[in-house]
């Protein structure tokens, strides 16, 4: 029986973990296509999620530019040709316009310009194709901060209860959108886009692209 973490195309060495991003997983799995035939991962760090991908879809592309992580995401996984990791710049790297059924991208986009990041998710989906953007903003109005405040004992209590951690080099950066502006370029450049704001400090945003 699989349990919320078991990645099944680890190695032995790789143990599993949890954080704030894994938590976001198992809804990000649930939005993949029936059917999905190529997905991609946008800053797929060591490839956990890619992996988790893989049991939904035939072909997976994770990509991101730290060496370190995409030399990690290749060692853990060994023998699955499904599953290609690629080094680079999502913004300029040379992958197949409209070319899979699924993007996603999880507490990355902060890393990127983001209407430009959105906008290349945008292209490279084909129609008919869900986009999944997991991702973390600033707090800039009191209802934000107010929300932040109200939610910290629990994500305290949480991070302690489930020991949460996370790949070691994995690349970090302050957030310099807020909420209010994600949720406002996001339903300028992805007419119909569902946004929700989680307890434990992310924001995501879901959109299907139309087949006409």
């Amino acid at each position: 029986m699989t349990g919320l973490y078991d990645d099944p195309m680890r190695q032995p060495a790789a143990e599993p973990y949890w954080n704030t991003n894994v938590a976001r997983h198992s809804g990000i799995l649930g939005a993949v296509p029936e059917g999905c035939g190529d997905a991609l991962d946008v800053g797929c760090g060591d490839g956990l999620l890619a992996r988790k991908l893989a049991g939904r879809a035939k072909r997976v592309t994770g990509i991101d530019k730290s060496p370190e992580m995409i030399a990690c995401a290749r060692e853990w996984v060994t023998n699955h040709p499904q599953l290609t990791f690629v080094e680079g710049d999502f913004l300029a790297a040379d992958l197949p316009a409209a070319g899979y059924d699924f993007v996603c991208s999880v507490t990355a986009i902060h890393h990127m310009d983001f209407e430009a990041a959105i906008v290349r998710m945008r292209e490279l989906l084909r129609p008919g194709g869900t986009l999944v953007v997991v991702g973390l903003a600033r707090e800039t109005s009191v209802t934000e901060w107010a929300a932040l405040i109200a939610a910290a004992p629990i994500v305290r209590i949480t991070k302690v209860l489930r020991r949460a951690r996370g790949p070691q080099g994995m690349p970090v950066a302050d957030p310099k959108m807020s909420y209010g502006q994600v949720r406002a370029a996001a339903r300028r450049l992805l007419p119909g886009v569902r946004y929700r704001l989680h307890v434990l400090r992310r924001y995501s945003l879901t959109w299907d692209k139309p087949i006409s």
